[in-house]
């Protein structure tokens, strides 16, 4: 029987605690200046539209184009009549870009993460982790059967130490993965050393690229490019859902062998529509924009050094770093219900931003994540900074009151 009361309680004391999520409705199409039911006219600064492709006329034309000639949906699996010729263009595409043999299209990044590690590894096998790491790839790593391993963040000691451990558990094949960007905090792994260590341990290295690719490095070919590591990381995961057009769908690059025993054994896989010709065609548009994007992406790094010295001008808790994602820190007890409150006061004055909270990121540990895009101009980097200013003097105001 189903008890409404407990469940009630549960979602009060969420609300009490200064977690509860609410969504709010955008009336318009993605892009740096949006609007919502709440809030009106707002410039955006919580999207993961890095390039600003989001509703880029061409890859909009693309899809349109797709939908007229391969039509609306696969009402299947890969494997039984799901794949369509603009599938595999899009997967050898996606591989030559960030430097792998082959390519595999997942419906979304999280299901890429969720279905890869049962074909890496069984129960003779380790996965070293990194404590940071997004959560599809903890959930991935759940679904095999693999002995786990943590290390702290792109702590170089630790990973020694959880190397060795595996190593001395008598694992056959061990596998290091970490995120190229944490999402949380837009930190890079270190991702030189980390092949370093992997090849002194005899250890395969994976690499969730979702907050990188399209954008950082040479040509937005992403992390491992950055730090010159491209032939020596084994296995990328990434999506379309961020840089490369914003829509849906995810990938594994590998080398063919993974790639092959992938669509033979991944479960998100083999019991997952294809995914859909328009999102396939406009992704496919968005890589090949993304690699003569070298304007896009001079024009986000400019957005995040000048929003960064702002910030930390007008006296913010800002974690360090260079990349698009920037959080704004508000650590305590406390935190949360500032955060949320500041992230408010400053829809009101239309920037809109989200604040960040227990479990999406440590307790004591909130803060209102800003992410930069190519679409915004520096008179909107400014706008949004004048936005905190002013809301964290009016909240500071009314909790003194």
């Amino acid at each position: 029987m189903f008890d409404a009361t407990s469940y009630e309680a549960e979602l009060q004391a969420i609300q009490d605690a200064g977690l509860y999520k609410r969504e709010r409705v955008l009336t318009t199409s993605q892009s740096a200046h949006i609007a919502t039911e709440v809030g009106g006219k707002s410039l955006n600064f919580c999207a993961n539209n890095y390039l600003g492709l989001a509703d880029d006329p061409q890859i909009v034309q693309a899809a349109h184009e797709a939908l007229d000639r391969w039509g609306f949906g696969m009402s299947s699996v890969r494997f039984i009549c799901g794949t369509q010729t603009p599938h595999r263009q899009l997967e050898q595409a996606l591989a030559d870009y960030v430097g792998q043999e082959d390519a595999i299209l997942f419906s979304s990044c999280y299901d890429a993460n969720g279905g890869i590690f049962e074909v890496l590894l069984n129960a003779d096998d380790a996965v070293i982790s990194d404590e940071l790491n997004h959560a599809s790839l903890i959930d991935g790593i759940r679904l095999c059967k693999a002995a786990r391993f943590r290390y702290k963040n792109a702590d170089m000691s630790d990973l020694r130490t959880q190397l060795q451990a595996a190593k001395d558990g008598g694992a056959k094949r061990m596998l290091v993965v970490t995120d190229g960007v944490f999402s949380m905090d837009g930190s890079f792994a270190p991702l030189d050393q980390i092949c370093d260590l992997a090849e002194e341990f005899g250890a395969m290295v994976m690499v969730d690229d979702s907050h990188a690719t399209g954008f950082v490095g040479p040509q937005g070919r992403g992390t491992p490019a950055k730090f010159g590591v491209q032939d020596r990381v084994d296995v990328i995961s990434s999506t379309l859902g961020k840089a490369l057009g914003g829509a849906s769908g995810g990938f594994v690059a590998a080398r063919k062998q993974v790639v092959d025993l992938a669509r033979q054994r991944a479960r998100t896989y083999l019991f997952s529509n294809a995914v859909a010709p328009t999102v396939v065609a406009g992704s496919a548009k968005a890589l090949e924009l993304a690699l003569g994007a070298e304007d896009a992406r001079e024009r986000l790094v400019q957005n995040a050094k000048l929003f960064r010295e702002l910030m930390e001008e007008a006296g913010f808790d800002l974690l360090p770093g260079e990349h698009p994602i920037t959080a704004v820190m508000f650590p305590g007890d406390d935190g949360a219900v500032l955060a949320t409150k500041i992230a408010d006061a400053m829809l009101e004055r239309g920037v809109y931003v989200i604040a960040f909270s227990f479990p999406v990121v440590p307790r004591g540990k909130a803060r209102i994540r800003v992410q930069l895009s190519a679409g915004h101009s520096l008179d909107d980097v400014r706008a949004c900074v004048q936005a905190f200013i002013e809301a964290r003097d009016q909240v500071r105001a009314e909790l003194e009151s």
